[in-house]
């Protein structure tokens, strides 16, 4: 009647994600830097970047997910969509979304983000720049528009 070990895909407890935490990094579309490679210049790519090796310089991800793993060395300036750290980086993170901070990261440099987390035991130094979100616009009432119009002159004539 009931079973071990088996989990119901899509229940709640294998599906809720903590806050912070990113899906599970799919092996499709994945790049993974290696622990023994070592990178120096500028680094950019078009798919999900997982960084386990030690990169000096710049990179740039703009619209993909960046992960510095536990055992990542990087010294570089950052730009990607979202960024994980777990490893080591000395430089500054720009991202459009999410930078995560896990525990046992080491981060030396600014955060320029709209959303940030920061996990108990991540080491972080430097300053950090929240962008607020953009206001949103009422557009105004059709009779507003008419009256803001009747006061022009026609220039048609």
């Amino acid at each position: 009647m009931f079973k071990k070990g088996q989990n119901k895909v899509g229940s709640a407890a294998s599906s809720s994600l903590r806050i912070g935490e990113q899906q599970p990094i799919r092996s499709k579309n994945v790049s993974v830097i290696g622990p023994t490679l070592v990178f120096k210049g500028e680094l950019s790519a078009d798919e999900d970047l997982v960084i386990q090796g030690t990169i000096e310089g710049t990179i740039a991800h703009h619209r993909k997910n960046l992960t510095i793993g536990k055992e990542g060395r990087v010294t570089a300036d950052i730009h990607a969509s979202s960024v994980l750290v777990e490893g080591e980086l000395n430089g500054d993170i720009h991202s459009d979304g999410l930078v995560s901070l896990a525990k046992g990261a080491m981060v030396i440099g600014n955060v320029y983000c709209t959303r940030l987390v920061m996990e108990d035991g991540a080491q972080f130094n430097g300053k950090i720049e929240m962008a607020k979100p953009s206001p949103l616009k009422v557009a105004p009432e059709p009779e507003e528009v008419e009256e803001e119009f009747a006061d022009t002159e026609d220039l048609t004539a």
